[in-house]
C-alpha cells in the first residue's frame, strides 16, 4: 500500500485552525503553509489573487489539488458614537447563531457580538446585532478597529480521543490533508498543490488558478456535513466512517469515471469511504470543473459536524483515510479517471 504509516502531526492542524485568515485576508495562513511545505516541493509561487501554489514536478499527468485557506468571518461597516461596531458577514453565516459569540481581529483585539432588545425572536436580523470591543466612544473604538477591517470567530482547538473540535476546520483540515500527503508522496505525476483563497465568498481563488494552470485532472479537499446527530437532516455521511467521495452538491455533479476511479482505488487498498450527496453548498471543484473547456474534477470530503460554527468537529480516522486515499490516487495511474471506469458508482 502506498500509505506511509507515520503518524499525522495534529499540532500542525491546531496551528492552522488557530491562524487568522478570513476571506480576503489569508496571508498569515498561506505564509504558515509555505514554511511547512517548502522542503517538500520543487517550486512555490503566489498568484495575483493570493493563492499559494506548491509544485511537484513530474512527467505524468498534470494534477491540481485544491484546499482553501480562508475561513468565514465578519467585516466592520460602521462605528457608532458609543463605540459599538456594525458588521456584514463574510461567507455563509447563520444570523440566529451569532449573539454572544466572541470575535478576534488581526490586531489581537477581542469583541463580543451583542443584540438589541427584541420584541419577539423573529425580529432577530443582522441590523439588530453589534460588536462590543470594550470601547466607550467612537473615537476610542477607531483607535483599535477600522471600517472595512475583518474579524474571525473564536474557537479553541480541543482534542478528545479520536474527535477534534475547532474553528476554521473548514477548510484548514483540507489544507492539513494536502500538506501531510506532500510529506509522504512519491509520484511521477506533475502535481500542483493549490492552497486557494476566497472560497467562502464564491470559489474565486480556485477559478483563476484552474484557468491559469489548465490541469488534466483536479481534486478538491474540503469538509462535508453529516447526518448522524439527533434529528439531523437525513444524510448518509457519518463521522468516523471514512473519507467521503462526492457524488453531488450545488456546484457540481461528479463524473462517473472520477467516482469509479476514487472508489476502485479505495477498495484496492482497503480504505474505508462513504458516498457524499450534499444538498447544499459547493467546493472549489465546482469552479475548477467549469474552467477552460472543462477539467475532470472530484472531491475528497472530510465529514464534519457543526460546519460554519466555532465548534466544527472531525474524526481523526476520517482525516487519516483522506490522506490514504489521496496518496493512493496520486501514486497510481491517473489515466483511469479519464480513460476508463467501472460501473460500480451508484449514481
Amino acid at each position: 500500500m502506498p500509505y506511509n504509516q507515520n503518524p499525522l502531526d495534529y499540532s500542525l492542524l491546531e496551528r492552522l485552525t488557530q491562524t487568522f485568515g478570513p476571506s480576503g485576508v489569508e496571508e498569515k495562513v498561506t505564509s504558515a503553509i509555505a514554511d511547512e511545505v517548502r522542503p517538500y516541493c520543487d517550486e512555490m509561487k503566489t498568484d495575483t489573487l493570493g493563492n499559494l501554489i506548491a509544485i511537484r514536478r513530474g512527467t505524468g499527468k498534470k494534477i491540481m489539488i485544491a484546499a482553501h485557506v480562508d475561513e468565514i468571518g465578519v467585516m466592520i461597516t460602521h462605528i457608532d458614537e458609543k463605540g459599538y461596531l456594525r458588521f456584514a458577514p463574510i461567507g455563509g453565516i447563520s444570523i440566529r447563531e451569532l449573539p454572544h459569540r466572541r470575535v478576534l481581529f488581526q490586531s489581537g483585539r477581542w469583541g463580543t457580538i451583542g443584540v438589541e432588545k427584541l420584541e419577539k425572536p423573529i425580529d432577530l436580523k443582522l441590523d439588530k446585532l453589534y460588536i462590543d470591543i470594550g470601547a466607550t466612544s467612537q473615537e476610542e473604538a477607531k483607535t483599535h478597529v477600522s471600517i472595512g477591517e475583518s474579524a474571525v470567530f473564536a474557537g479553541n482547538f480541543i482534542k478528545q480521543e479520536k474527535r477534534i473540535t475547532a474553528k476554521a476546520m473548514d477548510d484548514r483540515v483540507g489544507c492539513f490533508v494536502a500538506i501531510e500527503v506532500m510529506k509522504r508522496l512519491k509520484s511521477n505525476h506533475e502535481i500542483y498543490f493549490v492552497f486557494t483563497v476566497q472560497e467562502e465568498v464564491g470559489t474565486r481563488g480556485a477559478q483563476i488558478a484552474a484557468f491559469a494552470l489548465e490541469p488534466d485532472l483536479a481534486i478538491a479537499l474540503d469538509v462535508t456535513g453529516t447526518g448522524d446527530t439527533p434529528k439531523a437532516h437525513p444524510m448518509d455521511v457519518k463521522l468516523g466512517h471514512g473519507a467521503a467521495i462526492k457524488v453531488f452538491d450545488r456546484s457540481m455533479i461528479t463524473h462517473p469515471k472520477i467516482k469509479s476511479w476514487m472508489a476502485d482505488t479505495a477498495e484496492q487498498y482497503n480504505i474505508p469511504y462513504q458516498w457524499e450527496v450534499l444538498e447544499y453548498g459547493g467546493t472549489d471543484s465546482g469552479a475548477i470543473h467549469l474552467s477552460k473547456g472543462g477539467i475532470p474534477s472530484g472531491v475528497i470530503s472530510i465529514p464534519t459536524r457543526y460546519i460554519h460554527s466555532p465548534s466544527e468537529t472531525v474524526d481523526q480516522g476520517d482525516i487519516e483515510g483522506a490522506v490514504q486515499l489521496l496518496l493512493a490516487l496520486l501514486e497510481g495511474p491517473a489515466e483511469l479517471a479519464m480513460m476508463q471506469g467501472s460501473a460500480r458508482a451508484p449514481y
